[in-house]
């Protein structure tokens, strides 16, 4: 148990076709994209990728990567797909993955950064908000629902890790993403307030909040900021195995970003002062009301954070679908296309997105 604490604590040119995306948004290239990080995702000879950018209800620009079949006819509206990325992480890391295999597979997708991550706007940067974070899923709804080419009522999401908790917080009050499915789940409030297994009492709980709040005291005065959680900047003989599983992915040229004019040295890191307005977040509560919106949740067979999937599963209301990949772990679903089962998902949004 008191390894599972440690490790939650840790955790936190332009054609007449191309026009229709925006005037001011043209086709990028993979090289243009690798140039600022490394990224785990290709984009097939059968896709246009645009780097785009919209606002929120809040005013903040929030950026994307628009996939687009090159053979959709854009005269006319097709289904579209939203992917947010894990908790403390960019849309290169994992979501565009999963925006480009869909992509392949004929839908248009976009990939996003979550507001305060990676190229959205947000100050302070990795400052923690879940119900800005869902915002953001509805303002890539008000988005693509605006582009010529989509299907404003064939609109769907999909959230990995910490996402699936933010797109399901959004669905609950936007009816526009009409299926949601998540991967490797993390339920972030839970996460937060009780860590895996619920190892973390009541008076720990209380001594993270306490720390948090005398923080914003010195943030306020102009003192420096501090971040917490997120993956440790190296390994030695007592790091814990899910620790190792999260170096693997964000400390490795497997998925490690840095960002433009900054350093790497706070990726997946949130703000100290607001991590714990994760506290507050129970996004699992009237998931009921969702349906009958269809939503499927895909986990590892023996991934930690199986737990939040089953506990979504189990409250959700029908139309639903718990999907459990063999041999596979959390982090293993974050960009190993051998086992993402994408012809599945592929599958529940052809047959719910009509």
């Amino acid at each position: 148990m008191k390894k599972l604490l440690i490790i939650i604590t840790a955790l936190f040119a332009l054609g007449p076709a191309d026009a229709q995306v925006s005037k001011k948004q043209k086709a990028v290239t993979m090289k243009e994209i690798s140039s600022n990080g490394y990224t785990t995702f290709k984009v097939s000879e059968k896709v246009t990728l645009y780097a785009v950018t919209f606002y929120n209800q809040f005013q903040m620009k929030v950026a994307g990567h628009l996939f687009i079949p090159k053979k959709l006819n854009r005269n006319q509206g097709h289904t579209a797909i939203i992917v947010g990325h894990p908790m403390g992480a960019v849309k290169k890391q994992s979501a565009d993955v999963y925006a480009s295999q869909l992509a392949d597979r004929g839908f248009v997708t976009l990939a996003i950064d979550l507001s305060f991550w990676g190229e959205s706007e947000g100050q302070p940067r990795n400052a923690v908000s879940p119900d800005i974070y869902a915002e953001d899923f509805s303002a890539a709804v008000d988005y693509l629902g605006t582009r010529p080419f989509v299907d404003r009522e064939n609109i769907g999401a999909v959230g990995v890790c910490g996402s699936g908790s933010f797109v399901i917080s959004a669905a609950k009050i936007d009816p526009r993403m009409k299926a949601i499915a998540t991967v490797s789940m993390y339920d972030m409030g839970a996460a937060s307030r009780n860590a895996l297994r619920y190892s973390l009492t009541l008076e720990q709980r209380k001594k993270i909040i306490a720390e948090a709040a005398e923080q914003r005291y010195t943030e306020f005065n102009g003192g420096v900021t501090r971040y917490t959680g997120g993956t440790v900047r190296k390994l030695d003989e007592h790091t814990d195995p899910i620790q190792r599983e999260f170096y693997g992915f964000y400390r490795t040229p497997r998925g490690e970003y840095t960002p433009k004019g900054g350093s790497n040295e706070t990726t997946t890191h949130p703000t100290l002062s607001s991590n714990t307005k994760f506290m507050n977040f129970y996004p699992f509560n009237d998931i009921e009301t969702i349906s009958p919106r269809p939503m499927l949740f895909i986990t590892g067979d023996y991934a930690h954070s199986r737990e939040f999937s089953e506990d979504a599963y189990k409250r959700a209301a029908e139309p639903k679908e718990l999907f459990i990949i063999p041999n596979a772990g959390h982090v293993d679903l974050y960009d190993k296309t051998d086992l993402i089962p994408f012809d599945k998902l592929a599958a529940f949004f052809t047959n719910n997105l009509k």
